[in-house]
């Protein structure tokens, strides 16, 4: 019995549905279930089999790099409508390159036992709120909890003697700096890096090699921002002694 040959697209090799969801990560289940609900375009028909290109992989991560933001499926659904209907490969692994979150697992919803297992101690109301003030969690439904990427340094800060109000104070300054930070980061990455990319054909080492550089400058800038303020906090302190 001689083999079938591997179906072909105007966008490369296509295929199954068993092969897409591996490619991805995904359970074949999941996947047709986001393709019933609309969040992928229909499939290539060849006779009775279904065929899936490499927009659709790319759309999938895409759908992957949202949930990893927290978005519902309500909110995704909303998000890729606003993407053109004839978005490429390319555009939309731009899109994910620019949602992949900056810290791995995604977010993780605890319940109270949980969470005292993860901080290694019993939480009274006292501790859960200087947690919350720190950043290190966030209250949701059902009496859970958000794991924030600062949960660590948070559960660690419930050994020192300061006020809440003052944890709250400086975990408020953080966020106003952080976001403005994001934001003129953001902007430099969309028109220095990202826009360059974009111009002329690539080929698949070179989306490789572009998905390498982006893991790396976000560990390099994270660096950075640490050492930076390492920097700037000495400064401080010698221009207040030298008064």
């Amino acid at each position: 019995m001689t083999a079938q040959p591997r179906a072909q697209h105007d966008e490369g090799e296509l295929l199954t549905v068993d092969e897409l969801a591996a490619v991805t990560g995904m359970t074949v289940r999941t996947t047709r279930y986001y393709a019933g609900l609309g969040l992928l375009p229909p499939p290539t028909r060849r006779g009775r089999m279904a065929y899936y290109s490499a927009q659709h992989r790319a759309r999938l991560e895409l759908i992957r790099a949202l949930q990893d933001h927290g978005f519902t499926l309500a909110a995704i659904e909303k998000y890729l409508a606003r993407l053109p209907a004839d978005a490429s490969v390319e555009d939309l692994a731009v899109q994910r390159a620019m949602l992949t979150s900056w810290k791995s697992g995604g977010h993780e919803v605890v319940s109270r036992r949980q969470l005292e297992g993860r901080a290694g101690r019993k939480l009274g109301a006292e501790q859960l709120e200087r947690l919350e003030a720190s950043m290190g969690i966030r209250p949701v439904d059902d009496g859970r909890f958000e794991l924030l990427p600062a949960f660590d340094v948070a559960v660690k800060s419930l050994d020192l003697d300061i006020p809440v109000d003052s944890l709250a104070a400086a975990g408020e300054a953080i966020t106003r700096h952080m976001d403005a930070l994001a934001d003129e980061l953001t902007s430099i990455l969309k028109d220095r890096v990202l826009a360059p990319y974009l111009e002329g054909p690539k080929t698949e080492a070179d989306k490789a090699r572009f998905e390498q550089t982006m893991a790396r400058l976000r560990q390099l800038t994270l660096e950075a921002v640490v050492s930076g303020f390492q920097r700037a906090a000495n400064q401080v302190i010698s221009r207040s002694l030298s008064r």
